[in-house]
């Protein structure tokens, strides 16, 4: 029960979150009741007139909250989008000029950007006569780049001030500069959903395009958007597939009913059978939670071609009884004598070979669960129809049969002829193994021998991989590459892919690792939607395969390549298998990668395995900050100022919010980007110590060349690496 399963991971998220830390407990813990792969992505995008931070604020203000209280939707996230933030942008050597700290502006922030509450005036109690009560409303919050340019930081002696305006640059920026969105080589926000455990698709996919037509109404000029990446596309696409098949299959049926039986008044008997069969079927499929998918489709089709057994049992037994002079009530009743026995064990054989395999466990029971009992049930209701409505039918259409004129008279002399002597062999070539037991035993031991030998050179699998009409590019740098560099190789792939007339829509993310779900630097990710399937010469898996001989000879100095999304969705991330390779040991995390080298390497020898890999790194290109504590006191530095100053000229250091737009955003203090590119500037900050004397950063911190990882995984309370792979052709 995915609510159940929502209330206990709450309820342990919440047990688990005091031992957090105090900056973790500070951002929040969230529990989302989603699947893990993507259902849609849709692109906000503009003419030109807007950028990136503009549609993704857009986004997050006007259009997340709606589509997230969508029926079905888990999580909408919008990459290339961050909040709106006050950026302080520092610049240290007029700081130092000056003499002025990190702490002070920071410090003077909070002292000048408060919420007061007021008071009123003749609020009670009052004197008498008192007449009228007034609210008093104290200055608010700092809303423009102006105001908080003019906060005062400091006033000297002859009466001067220093704002923070004379010492930084002062924007409404965003909080986090870490992704960077196209749709068609065009800057975007992208809004990604994802489905709720439980519900439909197809029908989340129309609700999502239709609020989507409707805020499009209120967008502003010049801005636009585009379903970028569908999933439900090919599901739609296979039920209109399995429909059109559903027809073919009944109209087959029909005409070799009326072939054999070759009767208009017959064969309408075991037609009826159909509807009355599946329509029984589908309404159970409430009783049940089932929905018309591709699965339960699929189960129609093959019961049409079973549920016309019984009817056709029952009318080939009325008929032979006309033959011999009874007319139809009689030759009903007698048949039915003759033929319910069998009916009923026919339909209990059925029944019997597909419950059991609606009743098998983990994902494959899942699976075929909706196909064998949409099949079980359409024969049941069969069985009663034969039982019931079929004789009724029989009693009131049937006649002697009389042989046609015409020319489906010829038609059907000649296939009779022709049946009849097909009939004949078979009957010697059963004769003959019935006389010859042995020749019998050897003919079946043959036939079984073959039929394993030639079933070991079929390829097997779990689920085929179908051509869904997208794929994705995955692009990753060598280790710490900077976001700058990583955009720069995004543009070459856009460039490849527009060479490719069966490419539809192509949307980048700079900064976004698909494979892991992690935000890396040195990662990127394309979602490639492709032409209709009609209007294509190849398919899904083929064009990635020329696309990747594309990346390997156009782009030398990253790793790209591109691959399809999984047969089923929710397992993985794309075609292939995924796996996790658990430390229950304790061990480092070093160990860890090394045994997942291994693993890697001996999963690449077999036969089996096309390829394995891990996107998982242990060795990234890392800085560690050491701070000589004992140094830090004898100075007379407090530590939080330390931690501060460090923060803004790394990070950025949160230090209030204020309101815009009807939302409370966060402003931020940090250096400028010329200040930070390395550990040699940290001599340029400074800290007053107790005494108000400047100490350099650069005396207080030691900065070490280090390796580690970006990211780690815990998987079912142990520490992990992911390992992705595909089977061998």
């Amino acid at each position: 029960d995915p609510d159940m399963n929502t209330v206990f991971s709450q309820n342990r998220v919440s047990s688990a979150t005091p031992k957090l830390p105090e900056e973790v407990k500070r951002i929040g813990v969230n529990t989302d009741k989603t699947m893990s792969s993507m259902i849609m992505a849709v692109s906000l995008y503009s003419d030109g007139r807007y950028d990136q931070d503009f549609l993704g604020n857009y986004a997050l203000i006007n259009i997340k909250g709606i589509l997230a209280r969508i029926k079905g939707v888990g999580r909408v996230n919008v990459l290339g989008a961050s909040d709106y933030s006050m950026r302080i942008w520092v610049q240290p050597d007029k700081l130092a000029h000056l003499g002025i700290t990190v702490p002070e502006i920071t410090n003077a922030i909070r002292a000048q950007n408060v919420v007061v509450p007021g008071g009123k005036f003749g609020a009670e109690p009052a004197p008498e006569g008192t007449d009228f009560t007034y609210s008093v409303r104290m200055p608010e919050r700092l809303i423009s780049e102006k105001e908080f340019g003019d906060i005062v930081i400091r006033t000297l002696s002859d009466g001067s001030q220093v704002k923070i305006s004379d010492v930084a640059s002062v924007e409404l920026g965003v909080e986090s500069y870490n992704v960077v969105t196209r749709f068609a080589n065009k800057e975007c926000a992208l809004i990604t959903l994802y489905q709720a455990p439980g519900t439909n698709a197809v029908d989340l996919a129309s609700q999502v395009t239709a609020a989507m037509d409707d805020l499009k109404g209120s967008f502003p000029e010049g801005v636009d958007y585009e379903v970028g990446l569908d999933s439900t596309l090919p599901i739609t696409a296979g039920i209109k597939e399995i429909v059109i098949t559903l027809i073919i299959a009944l109209l087959l049926v029909i005409l070799v009913v009326f072939i054999f039986i070759q009767d208009f008044r017959a064969t309408l008997i075991p037609t009826i059978a159909i509807p009355v069969s599946l329509i029984g079927a589908f309404a159970i499929f409430p009783l049940l939670g089932f929905t018309i998918n591709v699965l339960s489709l699929l189960g129609l089709v093959l019961a049409i071609g079973i549920v016309v057994d019984d009817a056709i049992v029952v009318v080939e037994a009325v008929q032979v009884n006309l033959s011999k002079g009874m007319n139809s009530k009689e030759a009903t009743i007698h048949a039915m004598k003759e033929v319910t026995a069998p009916v009923i064990a026919t339909t209990l054989v059925l029944v019997a070979v597909f419950i059991p395999v609606a009743s098998m466990g983990g994902i494959t029971g899942r699976l075929y669960q909706q196909f064998a009992i949409t099949v079980a049930v359409s024969v049941v209701f069969s069985s009663l129809n034969a039982l019931t409505l079929s004789p009724a039918l029989c009693s009131l259409l049937l006649k002697k049969p009389e042989p046609m004129k015409g020319p489906l008279g010829w038609f059907f002399g000649k296939f009779n002829k022709g049946f009849d002597r097909a009939s004949e062999g078979y009957m010697k070539f059963t004769n003959v193994l019935i006389r010859k037991l042995k020749r019998g035993v050897v003919f079946i031991v043959v036939l079984t021998a073959s039929i394993v030998i030639i079933g070991k050179f079929v390829p097997g699998g779990f689920v085929p991989e179908e051509d869904q009409g997208y794929i994705y590019v995955n692009m990753q740098l060598p280790d710490a590459s900077s976001l700058q560099r990583t955009d720069a190789v995004m543009t070459k792939i856009e460039d490849v892919l527009a060479q490719y007339e069966e490419v539809l829509y192509v949307t980048a993310v700079s900064g976004f690792n698909l494979l892991s779900g992690s935000m890396s630097t040195n990662s990127g990710v394309v979602f490639i939607t492709l032409t209709d399937w009609k209007e294509r010469d190849i398919t899904a898996l083929e064009l990635a395969k020329k696309l990747n001989i594309a990346f390997y000879m156009g782009i030398p100095d990253a790793q790209v390549f591109a691959f399809g999304p999984p047969a089923i969705p929710g397992l993985g991330t794309g075609a292939g298998f995924t796996m996790m390779l658990q430390d229950k040991g304790g061990n480092s995390i070093d160990y860890l990668s090394e045994q997942a080298t291994k693993f890697i390497a001996a999963a690449n020898e077999r036969p089996e395995i096309g390829n394995a890999f891990t996107t998982f790194q242990a060795n990234t290109p890392q800085r560690s900050m050491e701070i000589n504590r004992d140094k830090v006191l004898k100075t007379g530095v407090d530590l939080n100022d330390l931690y501060t100053t460090i923060s803004a000229f790394l990070g950025g250091a949160y230090v209030n919010d204020f309101n815009r737009f009807g939302r409370l955003y966060k402003a931020y203090v940090q250096a400028e980007p010329q200040y930070r590119q390395n550990e040699d500037q940290l001599s340029q900050f400074f800290v007053k110590n107790r005494d108000g004397e400047d100490i350099p950063l650069s005396t207080l911190i030691s900065v070490k060349k280090i390796s580690g990882p970006e990211y780690t995984y815990r998987y079912n309370l142990y520490r992990a690496v992911e390992i992705g792979g595909a089977a061998a052709p």
